[in-house]
């Protein structure tokens, strides 16, 4: 499936389709990769834990853009974290980027996160790890710096659960794990 159709349909459908999609940032000459392993889905009006649920403001604008663009936001005033958006433009839909497995770029990871263990599992710590910060917000997944691959590299199996990190509608089972 392309990655066009795996963002087409709500961000539920969407969540899913993305495990094991390579995510790759070109930042300041250096290449960095992923292997998506943990998403989230948050499904805009029709959900209280979105960003997007009371409407498009400033903030939240990008999340309201073409399937494919980059909402980039500060979580606690202290970690960037990055979403994809899902759907026809004006939705508000869009799929956290949780966690993946280092595939490219492992050296420059550990120098941008100042550790050498618990890289890329959080939403938080993949951002700082891609070198992923709010100027890329609303850019594009297709050909801008941050770039979601057409194919799944990796196989497994789905695990569903709560989404985590969350205060409203924390019961929906709206996380997705690729698991080996």
């Amino acid at each position: 499936m392309s990655l066009r159709e795996a963002l087409s349909g709500t961000a539920l459908e969407a969540a899913p389709r993305l495990l094991g999609r390579r995510v790759t940032t070109r930042i300041g000459g250096v290449e960095t990769a992923v292997v998506l392993t943990e998403v989230e889905a948050y499904e805009g009006a029709e959900d209280p834990a979105s960003h997007a649920y009371r409407g498009e403001t400033p903030r939240v604008r990008s999340m309201f853009g073409p399937a494919g663009t980059l909402y980039v936001y500060r979580s606690y005033g202290i970690h960037w974290c990055m979403n994809v958006t899902v759907g026809p433009a004006g939705v508000g839909r869009a799929v956290l980027l949780r966690g993946g497995r280092i595939a490219a770029g492992e050296e420059a990871i550990r120098r941008r996160r100042g550790r050498e263990d618990h890289l890329t599992d959080g939403p938080g710590k993949l951002c700082q790890a891609l070198g992923v910060t709010g100027e890329l917000d609303g850019s594009d997944v297709f050909d801008g710096p941050v770039v979601v691959s057409e194919r799944v590299e990796a196989t497994g199996h789905v695990e569903r659960t709560p989404r985590i990190g969350i205060s409203k509608a924390v019961d929906r089972p709206w996380r997705f794990l690729l698991r080996d």
